[in-house]
């Protein structure tokens, strides 16, 4: 496991609105913008939480924003090549499950003999959930999404 993975400061659920974010996104015409106090009214998220949350997917080149009474955010890539895996690594999403279940091995003797296995068991933990995650694009929920409706 890579350290940055464990001193991040991002909660797991930021995956999970950076996703829906990204899919309301994907919906809005190719040219128009939309404000974080509108995707946060309708994710019914608290808007400087999603604010930090798409400064995270600006920087990470998923989508740009514009300033100004028109502003907003808008996609940058098409959402087919947007995979989840991607979004995934921006927020390092399974960080604290599997830092958690390395830490409890702790110092004591039966610790220190399962903390190699534990490493093994998270390691391939994160493999396998990077492995499901490459397999879809926002645009994939997207189509998931309006055929549940």
């Amino acid at each position: 496991m890579k350290p940055e993975y464990c001193t991040s400061s991002q909660h797991p659920k930021w995956f999970g609105l950076a996703v829906q974010a990204l899919i309301l996104l994907s919906q809005e015409k190719m040219n128009t913008t939309c404000p974080s106090n509108e995707l946060a009214g309708y994710l019914q998220s608290e808007p400087s939480l999603l604010r930090r949350i798409l400064a995270v997917l600006a920087k990470e080149g998923f989508i740009g924003t514009r300033e100004g009474r028109d502003g907003g955010y808008h996609l940058k890539k098409p959402a087919e090549s947007i995979r989840l895996v991607e979004i995934y690594d921006a927020f390092r999403a399974g960080s604290k499950l599997c830092f958690g279940i390395n830490e409890s091995a702790g110092t004591h003797p039966l610790g220190q003999r399962l903390k190699s296995t534990l490493e093994d068991i998270t390691g391939e933990m994160d493999a396998s959930m990077r492995e499901v995650l490459s397999k879809y694009t926002i645009a994939d929920l997207v189509l998931q999404v309006e055929t549940n409706v």
